[in-house]
């Protein structure tokens, strides 16, 4: 029996290429193995205030986008985590089932309520959501970065949990974490990773750049004060992201990539890192462009839903029942 997976594609900001590296590309390398669910969690996204009209178009963006990547809009289950009413109502289940004190220490709710004087309900409780996204399919993988892994042992913990009260129910899903381009790092401050909300535009590269934004990005980008072109991540921080970048643009090792850089000069392999993710990328926003014009974005949305709609009630009614709401 093929094995199930679950992502989520974020639609709060623009998607980076390290969006694509340490996930998409990822996912159109999944979906080869596994019965993917590909979900946009906008019911994640309002934890913060949104414009509607904003989140309406990112969300059809996200979508478009991840087929222009390569992800299959057949192969993979594609739908709106809106759209299944079966997410909030099992979450409040899971609410009702988890503790005050495992919440309080997810480090994301740490660093984002960190100061603030007002704090949602929402931003407390959204690991909650999640652990609902994944045990609603009871899907067997999430893939995810290193720094989300904490949300899906939540889930875990959450699952093992219920079925322990209850008897078997869900099944506890494992995290995948790829090896190489896991996490791509903010080309000014390489000891953090590249983000959709970094402060300084020029910290990261965003899949709708322009080629002249990219290269003044990639030359701009921090290296360090040694000459040598090698993978160090702890010493050399900014070049190990330039040549996990090349690496993973090139569909190469990073001991290829060494070895391809070895009697290069820092400027070369900044030139030849732009030359790779200008070539990419261009394809990439081509492809973007014809998909957006299509009507393939709500195709492929309804087709999604109308799947994953009956999974996701049978779940729901079988917990629903197990903690004993509604009538026999």
């Amino acid at each position: 029996m093929t094995k199930r997976l679950l992502t989520g594609l974020q639609p709060s900001g623009e998607l980076t290429i390290g969006n694509y590296i340490g996930s998409i590309k990822q996912v159109v390398n999944y979906e080869k193995e596994y019965e993917t669910f590909l979900f946009v969690p906008d019911m994640h996204s309002i934890t913060v205030p949104q414009d509607p009209e904003t989140l309406h178009r990112r969300v059809r963006e996200i979508v478009g986008m991840y087929i222009a990547c390569g992800v299959s809009p057949t192969t993979n289950h594609i739908y709106i985590q809106s759209e299944i009413p079966e997410h909030a109502n099992l979450s409040w289940v899971l609410e009702c089932h988890s503790y005050m004190g495992e919440l309080s220490r997810m480090t994301q709710f740490k660093a984002k309520s960190d100061g603030k004087k007002e704090i949602g309900c929402g931003l407390f409780t959204y690991p909650i959501l999640m652990a609902a996204d994944i045990l609603l399919y009871k899907a067997d993988f999430v893939p995810t970065g290193i720094d989300q892994k904490q949300h899906v042992e939540l889930a875990r913990n959450i699952a093992q949990r219920f079925n322990s009260r209850y008897g078997e129910t869900f099944v506890v899903p494992e995290p995948l974490i790829p090896k190489v381009g896991a996490k791509i790092r903010d080309l000014l401050y390489p000891e953090k990773k590249m983000s959709k909300s970094a402060e300084n535009p020029k910290s990261s590269i965003f899949l709708t750049d322009p080629e002249k934004a990219i290269r003044k990005k990639i030359m701009s980008a921090v290296t360090d004060s040694e000459t040598i072109v090698r993978f160090d991540e702890e010493n050399k921080p900014g070049v190990s992201n330039l040549l996990t970048i090349y690496a993973c643009l090139s569909e190469i090792t990073i001991e290829e990539a060494e070895r391809h850089f070895a009697d290069a000069r820092y400027g070369d392999l900044k030139k030849e890192v732009a030359d790779v993710v200008v070539e990419k990328l261009t394809a990439l926003q081509d492809r973007y462009a014809e998909v957006m014009k299509s009507g393939i974005v709500d195709e492929t949305l309804d087709r999604g839903r109308d799947y994953v709609r009956p999974i996701a009630q049978e779940t729901y009614d079988q917990v629903r029942r197990l903690v004993g709401l509604g009538r026999v």
